[in-house]
């Protein structure tokens, strides 16, 4: 019943009881501004907002009343619900001075928040993850970007833009990252293997395909110069 009172702000909760027990709500230090939209976070404020509107919040014996009848699978549900504000998989930067989480914590970490990850089967190209410029392509340096593309697209691809600037870079990326189903190495699941077989892990979803990582279309060129290249059939007829 304290998980629950915490969770949902339920009246009495703050002011403390016999049971000392609490979870720590993890909070973003910066996140893309269309997160709040996704599906994720939208099916986290409906299971919310059905949970709400059925505990009797503003009692607190009726509120022990109506979790002792609970059934088991329902109970199950709503301690999920209120532990899953605690999950802290984030990938923190190391600080060698002592503050903040430490490099043995930072692997322990990361390490059960894969094994979580893959007990409920998350994968984040299934959960709508996408690389944008909003969500990753611009809060990282060049030469991740240039991997990203690399790792997805090939090579090739990947030495199209790498005399970009940084902003037009990222938006040739996102372009190119369309549909590819990459992620970041830090939103990979460890027991997933790679699409193409590949010693380095590109993606997840392998419903996208491997596709030729050699090979470069005319749909991989930047636009500066695609805009360049004449009509396929009106060369054709022109060389006729």
């Amino acid at each position: 019943m304290k998980l629950v009172g915490d969770t949902f702000h339920a009246a009495g909760a703050a002011s403390g009881g016999c049971l000392e027990a609490s979870v720590r709500q993890v909070y973003l230090p910066a996140q893309a501004p269309d997160l709040k939209d996704s599906a994720g976070a939208l099916a986290v404020d409906d299971r919310y907002a059905a949970w709400e509107a059925d505990l009797p919040l503003d009692d607190e014996a009726a509120l022990w009343d109506y979790l002792t009848v609970l059934d088991q699978g329902s109970r199950l549900s709503l301690l999920a619900h209120c532990l899953s504000y605690g999950v802290n998989a984030l990938h923190e930067n190391v600080n060698p001075y002592g503050a903040g989480i430490s490099a043995r914590g930072l692997t322990r970490r990361m390490a059960q928040a894969d094994r979580r990850a893959q007990a409920v089967d998350l994968d984040m190209v299934a959960a709508g993850w996408k690389p944008t410029g909003d969500t990753y392509l611009n809060r990282v340096p060049k030469a991740r970007i240039h991997e990203a593309v690399r790792e997805a697209k090939g090579e090739g691809t990947a030495q199209l833009v790498d005399h970009l600037k940084k902003g037009e870079m990222a938006s040739e990326a996102e372009r190119l990252l369309k549909g590819s189903c990459w992620l970041p190495e830090v939103l990979r699941r460890a027991d997933l293997v790679a699409r193409n077989d590949a010693d380095i892990a590109e993606g997840q979803g392998a419903q996208c395909g491997s596709g030729d990582l050699e090979s470069v279309s005319v749909a991989d060129l930047p636009a500066f110069l695609n805009e360049a290249l004449p009509d396929a059939p009106a060369a054709m007829m022109a060389a006729e």
